[in-house]
């Protein structure tokens, strides 16, 4: 039998329970499928800070590039606040993208036919639903550029610098063509190359890439018009390429129109096999040990481990088919529910998926 392993960074907050249920749902997809995981706990975020005092441990950086891939919960929370922001749990999330060489990040928005009515959009601009990708720079632009603070002149002023490579820019458009040409064949490159050089320098090479993906058709628009965009027409969008920065707003945005931010897996790619895969939310410590939280994104999001890292194809389309499924009979988290639904806790949630893919 085929084995696998995983290492698992449940994280702060409701990490550690939305993990749970992707695990255990996992497994259930295993034993049907035929093939065994192994899991490796390890730390990142504040729990790694209130235990070893740094948000990443080297141990944990070991765990995660000896996998076959890696699974995240959630990190942060008020409580690290206070720190310095070279040591507060996001460091840690940055710092393991980094390690792992996790340059492409895949956020899927779709509006499950059940959850209709949970769209903030009016039925008739829904159109045919949604069903979009955002592909997300995630290992340059802004938040890894030059930043500082200084007092020219006795005024306090900081920076924060966007600076992107050709070749960084090359390697995830590529990744977006690629994906784009198993999708609608559809991609749109958003930047704001009316302002800033590192738009025009990605528009450039978007445009000379083009020309090896003629079955994509490659259109270009402007980030604050892609906005406003996603919530006036979002059928007219299949893929999206974008930058760190820009790809984070966009896909929060594109996170609200499904109706629940806890809706929303993600994948996190290198060049590689090796993929760290985690739902966009964050770790809600308000809701952590309240058995509430949505595990469907963390599901999700296992379901797409096994599909990148894995190449378990039929194991993940089981898990999707699984939550389509549950949503269909009408069970919904707090986040979902609607007036007259049936609202069910977390581990509630992970039963029903579980139940489905089994059967």
């Amino acid at each position: 039998m085929k084995t696998y392993t995983i290492t698992v960074l449940a994280g702060d907050g409701i990490g550690p329970e939305i993990t749970r249920e992707a695990r255990r749902v996992l497994d259930a997809a295993a034993r049907k499928h035929g093939f065994d995981l192994r899991y490796r706990d390890a730390l990142l975020g504040g729990c790694a800070i209130d235990a070893v005092g740094e948000p990443l441990p080297a141990e944990t950086v070991s765990a995660c590039k000896s996998a076959d891939a890696v699974l995240l919960g959630a990190v942060g929370g008020p409580k690290w606040d206070a720190l310095p922001s070279g040591e507060r749990p996001e460091k840690g999330l940055l710092g393991i993208r980094a390690a792992l060489g996790l340059f492409a990040n895949l956020r899927p928005a779709i509006v499950y036919p059940a959850l209709r009515s949970a769209s903030p959009l009016k039925d008739d601009i829904l159109g045919d639903g949604l069903n979009l990708l955002v592909v997300r720079e995630l290992t340059g632009g802004i938040y890894f550029g030059q930043r500082g603070r200084d007092n020219t002149g006795g005024v306090p002023a900081a920076y924060d610098t966007e600076r992107y490579s050709a070749d960084e820019i090359e390697r995830i458009v590529r990744v977006a063509f690629s994906l784009a040409a198993k999708r609608g064949k559809r991609l749109c490159s958003v930047d704001k190359a009316n302002v800033l050089e590192s738009s025009r320098l990605w528009r450039e090479i978007a445009t000379g890439l083009a020309k090896e993906y003629p079955e994509v058709a490659l259109s270009h628009m402007y980030v604050d018009n892609a906005a406003m965009q996603l919530v006036r027409d979002p059928g007219q969008f299949d893929t999206i390429v974008t930058s760190n920065m820009f790809g984070d707003i966009l896909s929060d945005e594109a996170s609200q129109i499904t109706g629940s931010i806890g809706m929303l897996p993600s994948a996190s790619l290198s060049s590689g096999s090796l993929g760290l895969y985690e739902p966009i939310h964050g770790s809600a410590p308000d809701l952590a040990g309240k058995d509430c939280a949505n595990p469907v994104a963390a599901i999700l999001s296992a379901a797409m481990l096994l599909r990148y890292s894995l190449g378990e194809d039929a194991a993940a389309g089981a898990i999707e088919k699984a939550v389509d499924t549950v949503l269909e009979t009408g069970l919904r988290t707090h986040d979902i529910a609607m007036a007259g639904d049936r609202a069910i806790g977390t581990r509630a949630m992970g039963d029903a998926i579980l139940h489905a893919v089994t059967v």
